[in-house]
């Protein structure tokens, strides 16, 4: 692929924006300050700074670590101490040394925001020697012998020589060449405080301002670090959050970048949404720790006694009861739906599979069984790492299939976290119902239908709503039936 200078965004940005972002921000922003007093809320931000540091290295193939330690090294602390031998590829002390140079990057980037401070190419550079302080040597490609050698790594400057990626197919993808590199820098930051005047929505900034800095490519290494950075940084200057990639991650966001190369950005903006989405709802279902921590009796029970007035201004009333007639009309074309597959399965196989059932079973809001369920519920918001609140609020729907063996799929509505104020969100799962010898039915395989719940709020607009939702919908039954397939 030939190198080409980097364009703006396209005429059509508008079209990129996420749908569920904004009434998402809306809910965060009414409830950030009175969760960032919390030492969970900082637990839960220190926390996500040591993921992204840990997990930034392995999608650059700087180094490996097994999950069981990742997740060690996320609760506790970066610790050298944590790390048994043959848990990473390389020398321990070099990649502890590696994460910590990453986390102080992003610590940094709080502290850039903190300081009010505008983007300019003098800080990339300065980044780029922070986040490769631990790294002194780089891969490079010898274009006469085709080999691959070891050579020293310019920290904090511009790459003096082409740095093009030979590919898999054989095929060079070439980047900004060395002389270009200086004005195709001005430009793009140039571009984008532009963006900043124009109040660009963050999830396509960061991906814009992300994927233009990997076409230029203007360090001899690092680049993806430097470029997840200053995505992070468009998030952080919003009040959100820093991007957060895993490993898991890597194959969509390689194939998004691709697609921006393309020329479209679409897939990228979604992939940042979605992080974003991730992690707001994560800081919403945190517990409140406030009044674990308040120490002195007179300011516990001041802090309870705002908390029931907050809970019953009719404000808190008014947006719950928005958001109940929200679920329930998603609740009605949800039971429709399913009824529908409901029929098709029993139609496809009644003539060739005797006693062949396909049926749905529901508790709408007030049904005297909408406490059923909640193992399942449960144990699917922990594969989605989020506390399910069914006090509050529940309804469900199950379509049952027994066909040679019995599978279940659930769709629930409930709260998210421990307190509710308007925002609710949709979960479905699949399992198997096994007969024992006792005569009872063992639940088994619970399986989450999809890798984050369905969001809204009193904030939504319900066309935009329903869209949303009949989108999710289709993919989570798709993705059960496929469950239900695999189990015949």
């Amino acid at each position: 692929m030939l190198w080409q200078p980097i364009e703006d965004l396209p005429s059509n940005w508008q079209d990129l924006a996420s749908a569920e972002l904004p009434p998402l921000v809306t809910v965060w922003n009414e409830q950030a300050d009175r969760l960032r007093q919390s030492g969970e809320f900082q637990s839960f931000n220190e926390k996500l700074r040591r993921e992204i540091a840990i997990e930034t290295g392995i999608i650059e193939r700087l180094y490996t670590i097994d999950r069981g330690i990742t997740r060690l090294l996320i609760e506790q602390g970066i610790n050298e101490a944590l790390i048994p031998h043959g848990a990473t590829d390389r020398p321990i002390r070099q990649v502890v040394s590696l994460i910590k140079d990453q986390e102080a990057a992003i610590e940094g980037l709080f502290d850039f925001v903190g300081g009010q401070r505008t983007l300019s190419t003098f800080y990339i550079k300065q980044l780029h020697q922070l986040l490769t302080q631990s790294q002194d040597s780089t891969e490079a490609l010898d274009p006469l012998t085709s080999k691959i050698f070891r050579v020293s790594l310019i920290k904090g400057d511009w790459k003096r020589q082409p740095n093009n990626p030979l590919r898999q197919d054989s095929t060079i993808h070439e980047y900004c060449p060395p002389e270009q590199v200086t004005s195709e820098m001005d430009t793009l930051i140039a571009l984008h405080h532009h963006h900043r005047d124009q109040n660009i929505p963050p999830e396509i900034e960061s991906a814009w301002l992300h994927h233009r800095f990997t076409q230029i490519h203007p360090f001899q290494d690092g680049n993806g670090r430097v470029a997840r950075c200053l995505a992070s940084l468009v998030f952080i200057q919003a009040n959100w959050f820093p991007l957060v990639l895993t490993r898991d991650d890597r194959a969509v966001y390689i194939e998004a970048l691709e697609a921006a190369d393309r020329g479209d950005l679409s897939a990228l903006v979604n992939l940042f949404a979605k992080s974003q989405k991730q992690a707001f709802l994560r800081s919403l279902g945190l517990s409140e720790q406030v009044l674990s921590e308040a120490r002195r009796t007179q300011v516990i029970i001041s802090s309870i006694a705002d908390k029931l007035k907050q809970n019953q201004s009719a404000s808190i009333q008014e947006r719950c009861k928005k958001v109940e007639s929200f679920a329930a009309n998603l609740f009605d074309i949800a039971s429709g739906r399913l009824q529908d597959v409901a029929d098709e399965i029993k139609l496809s196989v009644q003539n060739f599979v005797s006693n062949a059932q396909a049926f749905i079973i529901s508790a709408p809001a007030g049904d005297s069984h909408s406490y059923y369920h909640r193992y399942q519920v449960v144990e699917t918001a922990k594969q989605l790492g989020y506390f399910a609140n069914l006090r509050n609020y529940h309804t469900w729907i199950q379509l049952v299939i027994n066909v040679e063996s019995s599978t279940t799929l659930l769709i629930s509505f409930h709260a998210l976290g421990h307190e509710y104020r308007g925002l609710l969100v949709c979960t479905a799962c699949a399992y198997h119902r096994d007969d024992t010898e006792e005569g009872e039915r063992n639940i088994s395989d619970i399986q989450t239908l999809a890798d984050s719940p369905f969001q809204f709020s009193y904030a939504d607009t319900e066309e935009n709503l329903v869209e949303r939702f009949k989108q999710w919908l289709e993919d989570i039954i798709l993705t059960g039936l496929e469950y239900w397939n695999k189990s015949i």
